[in-house]
């Protein structure tokens, strides 16, 4: 029984069209499943990933066009990032993104991985990080996160030379997203925002069972502490990390437009869920019954700040109700909707959808 890495991670936009657009025209994602919140069947859900949305892949927003802008804030995501294969695919998309009117901060040097930031249109911080050079730049394989390692003195002077870093861009226009750019590792890693980090500690390594990767402080604020936990030996789309913040000067997190609902975890199975729901139950947590989601099946927890977890399982998968070529082109109900769906059609605005040509090497 172990977990297996990240499955989603779901926010919140005000206007699934523009939410679609970026994710399509501007990062080349693939919209693979247009459906409704099942929870509340008046609002779209939108699944964005690879050309079938594998765990670890799946960008999911919910539409609600009247809610109000969410705060990050302790109990809540901070930001999550993309995976980019390397320093050359990062400038490649600093200047994509430039080009197209998007404000980029970075790229900086995190010591473990190099990365630049932006914002979806709602406002979501979304980071790109290029795949290595990974967690052993200063720690042998066998003793990740075992020790505290400070962020090195020179790497932190260097990310504060704004104009230097503001100029380090790709020379040349990149109109069209090539190979060396496309997004198909999925998430690199998802970063929360907690109160005390050695309670957040017990609740993914005594309770769930991950592996610390790294004890650091935050590069931006080096008070604060900065840890990372994941899967195996921390390959990116397996890693959860968190800032420590002090409750007494910051605010919690208010879920709302441009902030994350929730992301999710995957586990192998159905049997292996239910085993990870008792274990929950038996610590004392507050655990949701198993949900029917049609493309897996969840259940829901919280972590000790609030910040509501998912342990999805990993199928059945999209093209459960529709071919793998035809992923995302029309809305999909669940069976217990598919009565309702002239009402549900009429309360949606329709989507337009872009033909989706997947970028191979």
């Amino acid at each position: 029984m172990s977990i297996l890495g990240l499955h989603h991670i779901t926010l919140v936009s005000a206007n699934a069209q523009r939410t679609t657009d970026f994710y399509t025209r501007v990062l080349g994602l693939r919209l693979v499943k247009q459906t409704v919140n099942f929870d509340d069947p008046g609002s779209y859900h939108l699944y964005f990933g690879d050309q079938t949305g594998r765990p670890g892949t799946a960008i999911t927003y919910f539409e609600w066009a009247r809610a109000p802008r969410g705060l990050t804030g302790i109990g809540g995501t901070h930001h999550y990032a993309l995976g980019a294969a390397d320093d050359d695919g990062l400038l490649k998309w600093k200047r994509r993104l430039v080009d197209l009117g998007i404000r980029v901060r970075g790229p900086y040097d995190r010591h473990y991985f190099k990365s630049i930031y932006f914002n979806d249109p709602d406002g979501v911080i979304i980071e790109i990080a290029t795949r290595g050079p990974g967690w052993t730049v200063d720690e042998d394989a066998d003793s990740l996160g075992t020790e505290y390692r400070e962020p090195p003195a020179e790497m932190m002077i260097s990310n504060r030379d704004e104009d230097r870093i503001g100029a380090e861009t790709w020379q040349q226009p990149v109109p069209e997203i090539t190979p060396d750019m496309a997004l198909r590792h999925g998430m690199h890693h998802i970063t929360a925002v907690g109160a005390d980090i050695q309670r957040t500690r017990a609740f993914y390594e005594d309770l769930l069972g991950m592996r610390r990767l790294k004890m650091t402080s935050n590069f931006d604020d080096p008070s604060s502490a900065h840890w990372y936990w994941g899967v195996g030996d921390g390959e990116p789309g397996t890693v959860v990390t968190y800032f420590e913040r002090d409750p007494n000067k910051t605010r919690p997190a208010r879920m709302g437009v441009g902030t994350t609902h929730h992301f999710a975890l995957a586990v192998a199975d159905e049997e292996t869920q239910l085993e990870w729901r008792e274990r929950l139950i038996k610590a004392g947590l507050q655990v949701s019954p198993v949900r029917e989601r049609t493309y897996f099946k969840s259940i829901y927890t919280n972590d000790p700040d609030g910040h509501i977890i998912e342990l999805a399982t990993v199928g059945p998968g999209f093209a459960v109700d529709e071919p793998v070529e035809a992923l995302g082109t029309r809305l999909m109900l669940p069976p217990w909707l598919e009565h309702s769906r002239s009402a549900i059609e009429g309360a949606l605005q329709p989507l337009v959808v872009p033909e989706w040509q997947p970028v191979t090497p």
